[in-house]
């Protein structure tokens, strides 16, 4: 059986960094739900702080390096991905967009990409929705309605009574793209729906 070729973007620029812990937790919770389905999964992880200099070479030369080649042509052969960025100044950071500003438009058309965020305060959550989401709206990406927001004082926080805690958000989000992942085969596109003519739809609607 085909693995799914999963690719993780982690935008920290810290090393180690909170942007890539919570990306690794989701792809863990992902990978763990996954097999429970008897499927494999493939991951291939493109930290952005590794390639911050190719992205800048690329938007005045135009021509992606090795590195930043490998990275575009991984998101372009995966089947879903997972995408975190830290929090700078209410947005996502300017590497994270410049990465996705240097892919084709249509690369991610149809793919399930699960959005997070870091920062320090719970004041930034709303980011995924105000920044994050539309962003992926825009390259027709398949978002999961489950963002994950983690601010620092997040990290080992059971939650309350109105919030789940972080543990409970990724285990959600990470089963929201696993059951997205399972209505695609590994490396190909969404199975198509079924096309019912219109004439059909009005009759229905009549009766």
């Amino acid at each position: 059986m085909t693995a799914y070729k999963l690719v993780v973007v982690s935008a920290g620029l810290s090393k180690p960094s909170s942007t890539r812990l919570l990306a690794d937790r989701l792809t863990e919770s992902t990978v763990r739900r996954l097999a429970q389905e008897g499927r494999e999964v493939d991951v291939t992880v493109v930290e952005l702080r590794d390639l911050a200099v190719e992205i800048a070479n690329n938007f005045v030369t135009g021509f992606p390096g090795a590195g930043l080649r490998a990275a575009i042509e991984a998101v372009s052969e995966a089947d879903a991905l997972i995408a975190v960025t830290p929090v700078f100044k209410a947005s996502y950071s300017g590497l994270f967009k410049s990465f996705f500003d240097v892919i084709d438009d249509d690369v991610l058309t149809g793919k399930p990409v699960l959005i997070a965020a870091t920062g320090g305060t719970p004041r930034h959550s709303l980011v995924l929705d105000h920044a994050v989401r539309p962003l992926f709206g825009y390259l027709r990406a398949v978002v999961p309605p489950t963002g994950v927001y983690a601010a620092t004082d997040d990290w080992g926080a059971a939650g309350d009574g109105r919030t789940d805690g972080l543990p409970r958000r990724i285990d959600r989000a990470a089963g929201e793209l696993a059951a997205l992942l399972a209505g695609r085969g590994p490396a190909g596109p969404a199975l198509p729906e079924q096309v019912v003519p219109f004439a059909e739809q009005l009759a229905a609607l009549r009766a």
